[in-house]
């Protein structure tokens, strides 16, 4: 370890599942890495519905994880692992991490480090990695997303929303999405979004089929599941994708089979956290060759919502759940300032 790295740290934790107030400050010890793996000083740690979900007691980290929340990270490189030659100490860099990231330092796998350009803000940097590596893989790994296609995404505004409008058009899509209200669908469009509807006033289905003149979307991106699976596939035309990433309308969905067979749908989803670090590798080495020169060339930069203070963390989780955010919240740590 590095002489300048502490013993203790500061971290926000939970003791008990529950609503935003069981997160509070904690001081524990500063992890150390492990082969190939490398110790960020943290900057700015992302905010993220996974974390929401774990302090709710539904979303448990996985074997050998960190217990505290935080999927993604800003920061320095403080020390590195046995094995590691791609990064140095000093060196600035986002990641996504397992978990963790809500600390002053965040274990991260070298492989899933990504170099912060220099015109991107660390702020910024920290916003990027989760939702970044899990659009990518679901709508163009997963979903097969190919130019001149049509992608139907819920929750135009959220971090995963956003995001998938960016890159989207980035890659020759045609992006629709569906919001709670006139104010966040004019927000999806200031996006990017080539349309947005109002799901609290119109039929999401319906503006579907007469936005793409009955011709319906190859993709669907879905965060909500349950009721809106068989919804979701009434707007696919044939050959159609359906990629679940989130299950927040319910796990079951009860769907017409027949359909399915006789349209030549197909019905996939992930979730990224429990994959393998040498999958989340992979992915990061693809998104680094043909990505990462649109986010360093200034092409692709993350909708930012707020940042609040580590301390802070429990307004985050609220504004969160509120449904109020349009983009990514973000969490200054106690080194941000002589960082970013």
């Amino acid at each position: 370890m590095a002489t300048t790295v502490s013993e203790t740290m500061t971290a926000v934790g939970f003791d008990a599942p529950g609503g935003p107030e069981v997160l509070r400050p904690e001081t524990v010890p500063v992890p150390r890495p492990g082969p190939g793996q490398v110790l960020l000083r943290v900057a700015y740690a992302g905010v993220n519905r996974p974390d929401v979900i774990q302090r709710q007691g539904f979303y448990p980290p996985p074997p050998g994880a960190s217990p505290l929340p935080g999927l993604e990270v800003s920061g320095q490189v403080a020390a590195i692992g046995e094995g590691v030659v791609t990064l140095l100490p000093g060196q600035k860099v986002c990641a996504l991490v397992a978990g963790g990231g809500y600390a002053e330092y965040c274990l991260a796998e070298a492989g899933q480090c990504l170099p912060v350009p220099e015109a991107l803000s660390m702020a910024e940097a920290a916003a990027i990695p989760e939702t970044l590596f899990t659009v990518w893989h679901n709508v163009f790994e997963r979903g097969w997303a190919r130019e001149g296609e049509t992608l139907l995404v819920h929750g135009g505004t959220s971090g995963i929303g956003s995001m998938a409008i960016m890159l989207g058009k980035l890659f020759d899509l045609t992006v629709i999405v569906t919001c709670g209200g006139a104010d966040k669908c004019a927000a999806a469009l200031a996006i990017g979004a080539d349309h947005a509807i109002d799901y609290k006033e119109s039929d999401f289905v319906a503006e579907v089929a007469r936005i793409t003149d009955g011709a319906g979307v190859h993709i669907v991106l879905d965060m909500v599941a349950g009721d809106y699976v068989a919804r979701n596939l009434k707007c696919l035309r044939d050959d159609g994708r359906h990629v679940t990433i989130a299950v927040q309308g319910g796990v079951r969905a009860e769907i017409n089979m027949a359909e399915v067979m006789r349209r030549r749908l197909t019905l996939t989803g992930s979730t990224l956290r429990p994959r393998s670090n040498e999958f989340k590798a992979l992915l990061a080495s693809e998104i680094m060759e043909l990505v990462w020169p649109l986010v360093a060339d200034g092409a692709l930069r993350p909708v930012m919502d707020r940042v609040f203070p580590l301390a802070d963390a429990a307004a985050a989780h609220a504004r969160m759940e509120s449904g109020g955010h349009i983009g990514k919240i973000v969490l200054a740590v106690g080194a941000a300032a002589d960082i970013g």
